[in-house]
């Protein structure tokens, strides 16, 4: 039997935090005693775990005691404050904000490509949880360039709005309500109208980086490095926000060091961890958002042959941002 834990989820009443829970309870995981954090402006809401109303508290400095694991997902500014004080209370942390990704003693991870790396995590007791868009990538990409070793990356990503959490899901909603009803359209989280638009994938608050680049962007190229061990390979990345609730896509585009024709690629992915291939386009079978809402899978299709190239491979990948990118 597995040995039971007290668990910690910071961030409990937001969209990750809720499907944390989801999975938890489907999964059957085994929770001794189950702790709801947030800010005081939810503490009193009641969240359903496994037949039972929780209630949420204030997070706090008080707040790990006798707690073994944490499932963090509260924003940056948050868990750089309240992280260590959980690992320092004999905690394990897993953090899914930015703020730890790239710190030297601690482990960015996603299990089906560098499980290994795990272990660093006895340094700080934090492992970081990457990006929703690397993720699902480096997913699909690790079993490739285990064969044939990739040299450059170029993905434009086409992000749904609930990787802006609740708050960017209601914004869509309202602002298609807006539209259909003749109203004026309320704009708030998004730098500009989210209905029926394509923007850069960036918050409201997040300028520009110097050189044009956006931190969305940015964090794929440093993360998908860091994920893969190694530092040489090159990532372009283009992050835009599409009028979708949920599920991310990618169109992606490598450049190998060795020969790998499409259906060998389609081989080495129907045999990875992770991973399934829908490719049969005479069948009108790809991936799409539709197709990812509570799946733990990353989907790939599209997988083509790029002869611009030497070695050159094209494909479309999808996955449940919240779910795969976030909360599992």
């Amino acid at each position: 039997m597995a040995r039971q834990l007290s668990v910690a989820v910071v961030g409990a009443t937001g969209a990750v935090g809720r499907e944390i829970l989801s999975i938890l309870e489907e999964r059957k995981f085994p929770v001794r005693d189950l702790k709801l954090l947030a800010s005081s402006r939810s503490a009193g809401q009641r969240l359903e775990y496994a037949g039972s109303d929780v209630p949420v508290s204030t997070l706090d400095k008080d707040s790990f005691k006798g707690v073994d694991l944490v499932l963090s997902s509260p924003g940056s500014k948050v868990s750089a404050e309240f992280s260590p004080i959980a690992a320092r209370e004999g905690a394990v942390v897993v953090d899914n904000t930015s703020h730890w990704r790239m710190d030297p003693e601690i482990p960015l991870v996603v299990p089906e490509v560098n499980p290994h790396d795990i272990g660093m995590f006895v340094k700080r007791r934090i492992i970081a949880n990457p990006n929703c868009s690397t993720i699902q990538m480096v997913v699909a990409l690790k079993p490739i360039h285990d064969v044939a070793r990739i040299r450059r990356i170029v993905v434009s990503t086409y992000q749904a709005v609930s990787g802006a959490g609740q708050k960017g899901m209601a914004e869509l909603e309202t602002q298609v309500r807006q539209l259909f009803n003749s109203k004026d359209v309320t704009q708030e989280l998004f730098p500009k109208r989210m209905a029926f638009n394509l923007i850069p994938c960036i918050p409201q608050k997040d300028a520009f980086l110097p050189d044009g680049t956006t931190t969305e962007e940015q964090k794929m190229v440093d993360e998908t490095r860091k994920i893969m061990g190694d530092p040489s390979i090159k990532v372009h990345a283009t992050c835009v926000r599409v009028p979708v609730f949920n599920g991310h896509s990618e169109s992606i585009n490598i450049e190998l060091e060795r020969p790998l024709t499409a259906e060998q690629a389609r081989e080495l992915l129907r045999k990875a961890p992770g991973v399934a291939v829908l490719d049969e386009p005479e069948k009108m079978l790809f991936p799409t958002p539709m197709d990812v809402s509570g799946e733990d899978l990353v989907l790939v299709g599209r997988i083509r042959q790029d002869t611009t190239v030497p070695h050159g491979l094209s494909m479309f990948v999808v996955g449940d941002n919240l779910r795969k990118g976030a909360a599992l």
